[in-house]
């Protein structure tokens, strides 16, 4: 994959205060042009919920196996440059011993994939288990919030399964409502941002903007630190399993639509994100998830 041809150092992003990257501000980026090819592509999933049971009103557990099967087949055909599942991999199951087959399983068909993965944890893959339980049965980092660079970007992916009183979610311990981004997990990724000399996006399963009870509880101190870094292009998120888009301090989050929701091929939910070569992003939808341009700020 091709090096983004304007990597700045951190000293140039900062300009009156606005993050500039190629001389384009984030949160002001343009229109990825249709007819350009990205540097690299990024696949995109969400809330698969994966889990051997009934239906359970508009959440068809069993058939995101199928669905996925599908969403790898694209990817390995398009050869994006790695794979983000944003959370809710799994179900909850009655027991840690009904649950791990059926992460086993749906690990195997994401494991097809042919490039790499990286996983956001989300509530219910550790309603059940431990974080160290889902780590140990899919392709999963043990530290579950990590950072990487592909291209002249810089990758962060966030752990927001945590209580207020800062308890790491396991085993039903939780409130879905009650998402945190600790203070130590906090003060890493102020520094992480610091140190990485290159623009960022961020992976989240609960939701940093405006969202209400999807929201992380300390969403406008993650929020904050994203923006006070300068850096942050655009944060991708799940949790509320429907398409949705803010647009706060020049940061773009864009929720993605859930695997699970509804019967039937077409009614699944997965995409392709461009990032070009000028910075701009593209992402390519597809079933039920929204495409979307990042285009310049009104």
């Amino acid at each position: 994959m091709s090096q983004h041809p304007h990597l700045l150092s951190r000293r140039a992003f900062v300009r009156s205060g606005a993050l500039c990257l190629a001389g384009v501000s984030v949160g002001r980026l343009l229109a990825a042009d249709p007819a350009k090819k990205p540097a690299f592509r990024i696949g995109l999933l969400t809330d698969l919920h994966y889990a051997d049971k009934p239906a359970l009103r508009t959440r068809f557990y069993r058939e995101t196996a199928a669905k996925l099967q599908e969403a790898v087949r694209r990817f390995n055909a398009e050869r994006p440059a790695f794979v983000v599942e944003l959370g809710d991999f799994i179900d909850k199951a009655g027991s840690v011993e009904e649950e791990i087959p059926w992460l086993e399983k749906v690990e195997r068909v994401f494991a097809s994939v042919k490039a790499p993965r990286h996983y956001v944890l989300g509530n219910h893959c550790v309603m059940t288990l431990t974080k160290a339980e889902f780590a140990a049965h899919t392709g999963a980092s043990r530290v579950p919030h990590y950072s990487f660079d592909h291209g002249g970007f810089h990758f962060v992916v966030l752990d927001s399964c945590f209580r207020s009183d800062g308890e790491a979610y396991q085993r039903e311990n939780f409130d879905w409502k009650d998402a945190n981004i600790p203070a130590q997990q906090l003060d890493w990724l102020r520094a992480d941002l610091a140190k990485a000399g290159k623009p960022a996006i961020i992976f989240a399963h609960q939701r940093l903007d405006e969202a209400a009870t999807h929201s992380v509880r300390n969403a406008a101190a993650v929020r904050e630190v994203l923006e006070r870094a300068g850096n942050v292009v655009a944060v991708f998120q799940g949790h509320s399993h429907k398409n949705d888009y803010q647009q706060i301090a020049g940061i773009h989050y864009c929720t993605l639509f859930a695997m699970v929701e509804g019967s039937g091929s077409q009614n699944s939910a997965y995409g392709l994100l461009d990032v070009m070569e000028d910075g701009s992003l593209r992402l390519n939808g597809f079933r039920k998830q929204a495409s979307r341009s990042f285009e310049r700020g009104k």
